[in-house]
């Protein structure tokens, strides 16, 4: 008997074991509850309900035991779960009970240069491997085509061949061993012929935890694409290849209408306009073939007179290389679906051309396809791997009969001697088939001797789950499914056809296209700095996926989901889609906050506040904005100076990390630059309401500082920090032509300036004018991805002498967000995690200094390498450029931290808990202060035994009522205790009179009913006078 859920111990249990890597939410348990694929309407109650019991992230191969022992012993099911990438059902717990993801279990463990291995934990991505065996001159012998997220356990578990498979053959072939803890929490090393109770057996024997695998040198590679004009004609290409012995390490084709459907496709964008170039494939197999540069010459000099029998033409290497570096994003003709039905099948070369030719006649849907070229295949003999996908909408009826042909396409490799690539959920009676006859008996003798009761990913493989059985009942009836998935008219491309349940009609459809292929989780802050799937734009999708079917409703938890995302876009390059991710999430930011008015960020709300009353989100006097510009720089650059360039300081430049601000003009002032400077004119650029969604703030103050540039004269606005230039660059002319402002604003960030004038000789810095240093560059998000500006800032640093420059692994296109500001403000303790990976890569690279353009990364990573001793310093660029030229600024420390002491106590302040314990020191007032003579009443119930618990229930009632009432007799009480608490400067608490009050009229009504249960208690205590406040 199988245990289908949890009790209240056992909860107990995970929680003390795991901590907070173990979850219950609903919502969560939710999205581990499926895999890549969108299982069709009518097969869903064949599987019934997946949702886990609870999700658990073990770390080391001694929780891996401890659980599966505890699991064992309580005849709970377990579900392995790497990144869920495969589409066959294997990652689905079927049985519900605890899904064991291995998120956390990704260390490499041991590298052997010697014996060519290396030794990882289950849950390491192909990429990450690929990432750390370089720095050893190593890589990958062979790896998926979901290389960016899928992981090393998961393959092995799955079974499979991907790029490098020409040479390499399958993955199982180039494990050395496995180590695996068994289904009563034994652990077993499994090599040689022994790996085949492992291999493709997708965790029913037991859950891996450590691969030894073999790798090679890393070296340089070359690429030709090739175009043949049909499959029997590929078929002997490839069969040529092979009897000439080249030295081809990857070979891989897409058909005809993949190559259309790849024309077809949107490109990648950014703000509306194209980010990558469209190249044109031809209507033909398109044979990409990979190989080592030194056997280049050979090759490419041999495959002339190869080609020719086949009327095939060698493409020109633009279109070879573009295909290459998209290896892994067959994913975006996804959008022109918004789904896609998967038949992938294995088949040998020698029938590769009729299976492809009876597919076009019995097959009238447009199937695409993808792939792989093994040299010798499971019997010695050459075979493909087919990739089919059939376009389709999993939201419309006619998704389940194009599903259907699933059937026949398997029935057709068969017929040609192949086989359904894997098992998992579906194709589990198919599993002497996939695996061969002796090996699946092998297999079902051992889950019978270890897992007698079926605990261990139940129904997969060699189960006898109802869908597997129903499938293979349904192929008897092949012949008469398969017109009805004919008749199914299929349309191509992308139609948002309006809004559902109020979700824009865009990003209804992305959510859709979304693919579920994970590349954007491991480089997303967000996902990485807490670990679980509603974290990462995927699970973001599949959430938007539920609520638009009905589903799923929005609450505050899922609003700051959204919300929390750092905006720096590395989701949008990395989607095997193509999706503008971050733009759809900004366009929520607008529709849950300006529109619904649901509730942003508390610390936001203190900020609007301030902007409207100051100008500034530091609550600093607009008086005060332009104490920090050098006195002797006023005349030639300051208010009063006109000039077509103006310098835009910001508000962090301007309030906190004033050495920015000081430095930038400097550094624009020695290089001889013509600027002026808006002074107490200049307003925040409003980054944070943006984001905040506050777009109504946003665009008053967007007016504000278009105007004031204009009344100075200027056509060109200067910047130092990079949001700010985001927004003069991008965002404001987006938003002007949006409102019908006229704007004729162009946006050059200094270090472009500066650049410009030390290539042209213009500019230099002195020699000897600092010591030897060995420094590194990050790429703050808002100038780098967002504005495309990596080399200047480079330039600047080269061109200063004594001064080491070091690049971090993650650089350019690819560098990590340090974590601000979003997570700063929402969870200061994941920012911190976040900035210390970030900082680490720095000290990882030998440098002693990290610098920076950005103020609120400059602000982030000080107050993480202050929280997480990381022994590097964070300098700005300018600054550091400036002193290199003989200025000297204030430390801008000191203010950081302080200001960091206010901010995170603020932060803790505007919370249902942090409320509620100010509240707490506030009895006696908040009494005093209730209406119509309460306050007395319930001074007189607590003296009356049991009077006030029989009053508890209405408290939720009442204190909606009565607050808005109290409020204004209790803010002095209020203020005091909060100028108690928070030590803030003198400014800041002068205008705490006329913020505090604002902000509490916006926070209260979203926040009352979180507050109240934490409240009611400790009053009714302090009425019975069993506590005293404070």
């Amino acid at each position: 008997m199988i245990i289908m859920t949890l009790n209240t111990s056992q909860q107990s249990y995970l929680e003390e074991k795991f901590k907070d890597r173990v979850t219950f939410d609903p919502v969560e348990r939710k999205l581990y509850g499926h895999d890549i694929a969108a299982i069709p309407a009518l097969i869903k109650p064949l599987i019934g309900d997946t949702t886990p019991d609870a999700v658990v992230q073990p770390k080391s191969e001694e929780e891996l035991i401890e659980l599966v022992r505890w699991a064992n012993e309580r005849k709970i099911p377990l579900t392995p779960r790497g990144k869920a990438t495969s589409g066959y059902g294997g990652a689905i717990p079927v049985k519900k009970g605890i899904v064991g993801d291995f998120y956390r279990m990704k260390d490499v463990q041991a590298v052997d240069t010697d014996n060519l291995t290396v030794t990882v934990q289950p849950g390491l991505s192909w990429e990450q491997l690929d990432n750390k065996l370089a720095s050893s001159d190593l890589t990958l012998r062979l790896y998926p085509t979901s290389y960016p997220s899928s992981t090393v356990g998961g393959w092995l578990a799955q079974g499979g061949a991907g790029i490098g498979s020409y040479e390499y053959g399958y993955f199982r072939e180039n494990v050395v061993s496995a180590r695996v803890v068994l289904p009563a929490g034994g652990v077993h090393e499994f090599s040689g012929e022994e790996l085949d109770l492992v291999s493709e057996a997708e965790g029913i024997t037991g859950l891996i935890s450590r691969v030894t695998l073999g790798v090679q040198p890393k070296e340089d590679m070359d690429v030709v694409a090739i175009a043949c004009p049909d499959a029997r004609d590929l078929q002997k290409l490839v069969k040529s290849i092979i009897e000439t012995k080249l030295p081809v390490w990857s070979m891989v084709f897409i058909n005809p209408r993949m190559a259309e459907m790849k024309n077809r496709a949107p490109v990648m964008e950014h703000y509306g306009h194209p980010a990558e170039e469209r190249v044109l494939l031809p209507a033909a197999y398109v044979l990409t073939l990979a190989f080592r540069l030194k056997d280049s010459g050979m090759i490419r000099s041999a495959l002339p007179e190869l080609i020719k029998p086949c009327e095939a033409e060698i493409l020109e290497d633009r279109i070879a290389r573009h295909e290459w570096e998209h290896r892994f994003k067959l994913m975006v003709v996804k959008r022109l679906g918004p789904s896609l039905v998967p038949a992938e099948v294995i088949v040998p070369l020698s029938n590769l051309g009729s299976m492809m030719g009876e597919i076009e006649r019995k097959v009238d849907q447009p199937i695409v396809k993808e792939g792989v070229i093994i040299r010798n295949g499971s019997k010695g003999e050459p075979e493909a791997v087919i990739l089919g996908f059939i376009p389709s909408d999993q939201r419309k009826f006619s998704y389940n009969l194009v599903f259907g042909l699933v059937l026949t396409i398997m029935k057709i490799a068969e017929k040609n001697g192949g086989r359904p690539y894997a098992t998992g959920l579906y194709f589990s009676k198919k599993a002497d088939r996939v695996l061969g006859k002796e090996r699946a008996g092998k297999l079902r003798d051992f889950k019978k001797q270890t897992d007698p009761r079926g605990l261990m990913n139940p129904d997969k493989v060699i189960g006898n789950g109802l869908l597997g059985i129903a499938l293979h009942v349904a192929g008897s009836f092949e012949p008469l499914i398969r017109p009805l998935g004919n008749v199914v008219t299929t349309r191509i491309g992308e139609r948002p056809d309006g809004n559902i349940r109020d979700i824009p009609a865009d990003v209804a459809w992305y959510a859709y296209s979304c693919s579920q292929c994970g590349y954007c989780m491991d480089e997303c802050a967000q996902f990485y700095g807490r670990g679980w799937e509603s974290q990462s734009p995927r699970g973001k999708w599949y959430w938007l996926r539920e609520y638009m079917e009905g589903r799923a409703q929005w609450d505050q938890k899922m609003v700051d989901t959204f919300l929390v995302c750092t905006t720096c876009e590395l989701c949008n390059r990395r989607c095997s889609a193509s999706l503008p991710v971050e733009p759809s999430w900004m366009k929520l930011r607008g529709k849950l906050i300006d529109e619904d008015k649901q509730m942003t960020f508390p610390p936001f709300v203190m900020m609007a506040e301030a902007l409207h009353a100051q100008g500034d989100i530091w609550a600093g006097y607009r008086k005060d904005r332009s104490a920090w510009f050098p006195a002797d720089l006023k005349e030639k650059h300051g208010p009063h100076y006109r000039s077509k360039n103006v310098y835009f300081a910001g508000c962090t430049a301007s309030y906190v990390e004033k050495d920015i601000g000081m430095a930038s003009v400097r550094l624009l002032d020695k290089a001889g630059v013509d600027f002026t400077y808006l002074g107490e004119k200049e307003s925040c650029c409003a980054t944070p309401m943006l984001v905040a969604g506050r777009w109504d703030l946003f665009a008053e103050t967007m007016k504000r500082n278009i105007a004031a540039v204009r009344a100075a004269g200027a056509d060109t606005v200067i910047t130092s920090c990079p949001a700010c230039d985001l927004m003069w660059r991008q965002v404001y002319p987006e938003w002007a032509k949006k409102l019908g402002i006229e704007y004729g604003i162009s946006t050059r960030h200094y270090s472009q300036i500066v650049s410009e004038k030390i290539k042209a000789g213009e500019f230099r810095f002195p020699a000897q004018a600092t010591k030897p240093v060995t420094v590194t560059w990050h790429d703050s998000c808002h100038i780098g991805r967002a504005s495309g500006i990596y080399e200047p800032p480079r330039d600047v640093i080269k061109a200063i002498p004594n001064v080491k420059f070091v690049e971090m692994s993650h650089n350019r296109e690819n560098a990590h967000c340090c974590g601000s500001v979003l997570t700063l403000i929402k969870e200061p303790p994941v920012a911190a995690d976040i900035g210390k990976i970030r900082l680490d890569e720095a000290v990882e690279a030998g440098a002693e200094k990290v610098l920076a353009l950005c103020p609120c990364c400059q602000f982030q990573l000080r107050v993480s390498a202050d929280k997480k001793k990381v022994p590097v310093e964070v300098v700005d660029l300018a600054r550091f450029a400036s002193a290199a030229i003989g200025y000297e600024f204030p430390d801008p420390n000191p203010e950081v931290q302080a200001q960091w002491t206010v901010f995170e106590a603020m932060i803790a302040l505007m919370t249902p808990r942090g409320f509620a314990d100010l509240m707490g020191t506030m009895f006696p007032e908040l009494i005093d202060a209730m209406p119509f003579g309460m306050g007395k009443m319930m001074r007189a119930m607590g003296r009356v035994p049991g009077a006030l618990s029989l009053m508890k229930p209405m408290f939720p009632v009442l204190f909606p009522i009565l607050l808005p009432k109290m409020m204004p007799k209790v803010m002095p009480a209020m203020l005091e205790r909060v100028k108690q608490r928070i030590p803030m400067p003198d400014y800041m608490a002068e205008q705490m009179p006329e913020l505090m009050p604002k902000v509490m009229d916006n926070l209260m009504p979203h926040m009352i009913d979180d507050v109240v249960p934490l409240v009611t208690q400790p009053m009714i205590d302090y009425l019975r006078g069993k506590v005293t406040p404070g």
